[in-house]
């Protein structure tokens, strides 16, 4: 387990990051004022990560694949309905007890599993090109995502990527209290841990770039100086085309429809929180 830094601003905003050490394996000149920041669901990842990681917990009987689909189908309408600050609070409460107790080397040996199981096959090969494009100019490439950090670190590591941005959980002696340091890695919070790491690794944010699938991320995408809309919805397809950012979607009809179910619940913040309502039920048989 790499150690995870968390910064807390003058407004008292915390954020966290961790790296997978890939700086001294750049081949390129580096360019040490420049980074790249990719949202993971829907942008480099078909669907969810935390709904492919309950798949893979589910087949390792955390669970059951019941519950899966119905934690799918209360993310999708949550997704479908709004994301109103009180919903997001409510499921973020919840949320945090899902690692509650876990150690933290078991949920990276699980992640690490599930990637390479459930993931891989899912990473957007276009999504993935552009992110290399920026290690080959020496840039750094951060992964920006609402998943605990120990598994965007996982993921980011598996990519070849910089680092992880992540939702950072409270650990002692090793595991999870359940309770959170800092904010849940959405919406406002990204554009802040964004900035943050940015003051602390001297970038220029004029000369970053940020990629992103969804409207919820339009803080992230406007604190840097160029952004993407990669396999964007609606909402950001149309700030992308006011604001006259270039647009990639490296979907086809019949990707889409398979993996509907999903991209409906992208923000895996529901899902999160309804699978601790299943494991604390296991816990109880």
């Amino acid at each position: 387990m790499r150690k995870v830094t968390v910064s807390t601003d003058a407004q008292g905003h915390t954020a966290g990051w961790v790296s997978t050490d890939l700086e001294a394996a750049l081949i390129a000149q580096p360019d040490p004022g420049a980074a790249a920041f990719f949202d993971l669901d829907n942008t480099l990842m078909q669907g969810a990560s935390l709904y492919w990681f309950a798949r893979g917990l589910a087949a390792r009987r955390y669970f059951t694949a019941r519950d899966v689909a119905r934690f799918a189908w209360q993310q999708a309408r949550f997704r479908l309905v709004s994301e109103h600050h009180g919903h997001i609070t409510g499921a973020r409460d919840v949320a945090l007890a899902f690692f509650r107790g876990w150690k933290i080397d078991e949920v990276e040996r699980l992640a690490e599993e599930i990637f390479d199981e459930l993931m891989a096959v899912r990473i957007w090969p276009g999504t993935h090109a552009l992110a290399q494009t920026h290690l080959k100019d020496g840039q750094r490439v951060w992964l920006v995502t609402a998943a605990p950090i120990e598994i965007g670190r996982v993921i980011a590591q598996r990519l070849g990527l910089t680092g992880a941005i992540g939702t950072v959980a409270e650990v002692s002696d090793g595991a999870y209290t359940g309770r959170l340091v800092g904010d849940l890695m959405h919406g406002a919070a990204k554009a802040v841990a964004v900035q943050q790491l940015a003051d602390v690794e001297s970038l220029d944010l004029r000369r970053c770039t940020a990629y992103s699938d969804s409207a919820n991320d339009l803080p992230m995408l406007t604190c840097v100086g160029s952004a993407v809309a990669i396999n964007p919805d609606a909402g950001l397809r149309r700030a992308a085309r006011a604001n006259g950012w270039q647009i990639r979607d490296f979907r086809t009809a019949r990707k889409a429809a398979r993996v509907m179910v999903p991209v409906a619940i992208a923000t895996g913040v529901l899902l999160g929180a309804a699978l601790t309502v299943a494991i604390r039920r296991r816990a109880g048989r």
